[in-house]
């Protein structure tokens, strides 16, 4: 999954739990600019804010790292 579909999941999941950007900015420990970036598409978030914001909406994040074949 791209940072995109990540974002756009979790301004998904903040609408349908009716929380304002304000409420969730709050609740996660995020920054409320840094969180208007993010879902604006601007802004490169840490992972660190990712999970921050994915906890406080009760979404769990995964990752997948991709190993490059060596040539």
């Amino acid at each position: 999954m791209h940072l995109k579909d990540i974002i756009t999941s979790i301004k998904k999941r903040r609408e349908m739990l009716h929380v304002t950007q304000e409420t969730l900015a709050e609740i996660s420990g995020v920054g409320l600019r840094t969180l208007k970036q993010l879902e604006s598409g601007k802004g490169n978030p840490t992972l660190l804010t990712i999970q921050k914001i994915a906890n406080a909406l009760g979404m769990e994040l995964q990752l997948q790292v991709k190993q490059n074949k060596a040539p």
